[in-house]
């Protein structure tokens, strides 16, 4: 399923469980893993001399080798093929060129995330890169996951959040493809969105219209799951849309959610305002994204 995984690192702190995941994919599948570290090259050095700002870019680029040799060592010890690069560049750019010269299958990186009482960005560089990206990215919270080596990896339960559009189809293909390729679980949940429809004052016609609604799309993706073999699940939620599919996966204890992104069509600000945003910003269970 995957054979080229790409995994943008920085070297900060709690990132280990967006590399864990990656290479433990990249074991299923005998895939290599490229490991990208991008040294910065903003205005922010503007203030130094010429001595200060070489000084700083050798710090720089000192670290991101010491991530990317972080990376290898930890492959080479599951016996996973990795390279090692790194730029100079803004750094969404830089993995976003990379990601597309490596044809990657799968790119794999740690989020910042926010509470659920704040509209917090996430990082620039994820924003842009879920959005812009061809190839899907599994998102990982920084210093959320519990999942700190390869051996503790678990892909048992998958969450599939659909809505009937197409992003949200090609999302639930691509989940089915990887409980089938780790024998995994699938729940599927479509959300009635309180926000949009008044369901206290809404006859009742109407909210038996909007479950049937759910019901066949969910059902869909159920039948396809159940005709390779697979395990799974389909609710019919209520409520808005982004806490009940988290509120769902905790209750779970999913290994992964998998959702549809508006693809790259997308402005930054179109993504931070769809559900899709909200699950990668706020959930503690690693997120896979798809345009």
């Amino acid at each position: 399923m995957y054979e080229t995984i790409l995994v943008p690192v920085d070297g900060s702190s709690g990132g280990e469980g967006a590399i864990a995941r990656a290479l433990a994919l990249a074991r299923v599948d005998d895939a290599t893993v490229h490991a990208l570290s991008v040294v910065e090259t903003g205005d922010d050095l503007g203030d130094l001399d010429e001595d200060q700002q070489a000084a700083v870019r050798r710090s720089s680029e000192r670290r991101a080798r010491d991530a990317n040799a972080a990376v290898a060592d930890l492959a080479a010890d599951v016996g996973v093929d990795a390279v090692r690069d790194v730029r100079e560049g803004a750094a969404h750019r830089e993995i976003l060129a990379y990601a597309d010269e490596i044809d990657a299958d799968l790119i794999a990186m740690g989020t910042r995330g926010a509470t659920p009482s704040t509209d917090v960005r996430l990082g620039s560089t994820t924003e842009r890169v879920i959005t812009f990206a061809d190839a899907p990215v599994l998102s990982v919270r920084l210093g959320t996951s519990t999942v700190q080596s390869v051996e503790a990896v678990r892909t048992e339960r998958v969450v599939v959040p659909v809505d009937g559009s197409d992003a949200a189809e090609r999302a639930a293909e691509h989940a089915l493809d990887l409980a089938e390729n780790v024998g995994a679980t699938v729940d599927v949940v479509y959300v009635i969105d309180e926000t949009v429809y008044d369901l206290e004052d809404a006859p009742r016609s109407i909210i038996g219209l909007l479950r049937e609604g759910g019901e066949n799309a969910i059902e869909t993706v159920a039948l396809e799951a159940r005709d390779r073999g697979l395990s799974v699940t389909a609710d019919v939620l209520r409520g808005v849309p982004a806490a009940e599919i988290l509120g769902y996966a905790d209750g779970v204890d999913a290994d992964v959610i998998v959702m549809g992104t508006r693809g790259r069509a997308a402005t930054s600000d179109q993504l931070l305002g769809s559900t899709t945003a909200r699950v990668v910003r706020r959930s503690d269970h690693p997120v896979l994204t798809l345009g």
